[in-house]
């Protein structure tokens, strides 16, 4: 197979937006097509992708290469920090994108560029919408201003009502191997290969999450150990301890990744009224603290769920290699580590025991995304693996 091409098309200028979009060579073909022919160009965009296939990235890099002349590397660099004028950017920190934000998008689409060449709208996660927030979409999308480009995100446009997906233009990425997916951490992180190699694996070539379990040994310890708990739930009489160190461990995944942010901004906002490294904060400057903190704690509640999805997903890989182990095939297991576990179990349950508890997995992640409590979620599909049994 023909390695993923890093920068397909660089700026003969020097600086490319694409620089940092990865194996979606065709992908970025057809943005940089658009985005150079305003005749043809699409004025929505839906990017579709599974989880770490660099979609988010991709359409940052869509959107510096519509506002941005030609070889105007300030400007280019704007947007892909961010900062740029003609760029709003939503990716929400909580469960779902509320009404409130989808309409701020809305009103600012409809405003002309102020410097570049599009005024460009992006949003990610466009999965969390409601119907109700999607209907604020429906008419910016369908009539959107000249120079105005919207572009959405979502692992699939299934995840998106009829009505969306009827006024955008549908650009779905292609999944990376594992191997590539291990050579780019093992070049951009200094990895061991073989660790690596497991990590992509692990994560199902999810880019950011095989990094991650790569540079981070804690995180491989607490998804091996959630799996090998999971494999001795042998009863009823197991189930609520092995979900209370599911729940833990995703709860330690989330603060582990959130608490060096929550501090960062937390410095940052001090910094920026005035207030020097460990004096006292003045009692007109405690409400944007409190609303910091109010954010942050939103934003945790959401990693959490995001960390116990991560867990449903492992459980999935898990026991999708019992299927493959019960129809005969051992070669193209997830989790080679735990070989010897999942042919015990593949030989003492049948296979329409297997395929039970995967459909109940499914079941269980959806339910997390209409708020079920994780707890009860989780001692749920424990029943069904320990009984073979839906409760």
């Amino acid at each position: 197979m023909e390695a993923p091409v890093l920068d397909p098309a660089p700026h003969a200028d020097g600086i490319s937006p694409w620089s940092a979009v990865w194996g979606q060579h065709e992908a970025v073909r057809a943005l940089q097509s658009a985005a150079s022919d305003p005749a043809s160009m699409t004025h929505a965009w839906l990017i579709t992708g599974p989880p770490g296939s660099g979609r988010s990235t991709l359409a940052m890099a869509f959107a510096a290469a519509l506002i941005a002349e030609p070889g105007d590397e300030r400007a280019m660099a704007q947007v892909l920090a961010g900062t740029h004028p003609d760029l709003s950017a939503l990716r929400t920190e909580g469960v779902i994108i509320s009404i409130k934000d989808a309409r701020a998008l809305v009103e600012r689409s409809y405003f002309s560029p102020s410097l570049g060449r599009y005024r460009v709208i992006v949003m990610e996660d466009a999965d969390r919408m409601t119907e109700r927030t999607s209907n604020v979409l429906l008419k910016a999308l369908e009539e959107p201003p000249e120079r105005t480009v919207w572009v959405l995100c979502a692992p699939s446009d299934a995840d998106l009502l009829p009505t969306i997906r009827s006024r955008v233009r549908t650009l779905r990425l292609r999944e990376p191997e594992v191997d590539d997916v291990a050579r780019l951490i093992v070049e951009r992180t200094g990895a061991d290969p073989v660790i690596a190699e497991q990590s992509a694996r692990h994560a199902q070539r999810h880019i950011g999450m095989a990094q991650r379990l790569a540079t981070d040994a804690g995180a491989r310890a607490r998804r091996d150990e959630t799996l090998r708990g999971v494999l001795r739930v042998r009863g009823v009489g197991d189930v609520v301890e092995v979900a209370g160190q599911v729940v833990k461990a995703a709860t330690e995944d989330a603060k582990a990744l959130g608490a060096e942010r929550d501090e960062v901004e937390r410095a940052s906002l001090l910094r920026t009224v005035g207030v020097a490294p460990g004096a006292s904060v003045p009692p007109a400057v405690r409400s944007q603290l409190n609303a910091l903190e109010d954010d942050q704690k939103r934003r945790a509640t959401r990693s959490l769920r995001d960390g116990i999805d991560r867990v449903l997903t492992d459980l999935q890989a898990m026991y999708r290699d019992v299927v493959v182990l019960q129809f005969g095939r051992g070669d193209d297991l997830i989790n080679r580590e735990l070989e010897a576990d999942l042919r015990a179990v593949a030989t003492a349950w049948t296979p329409q025991r297997t395929l039970t508890v995967l459909d109940q997995i499914a079941l269980t992640r959806r339910n997390l995304e209409q708020n079920v409590a994780p707890t009860l979620a989780l001692e749920s599909l424990l029943v069904t693996i320990a009984s073979g049994r839906t409760p």
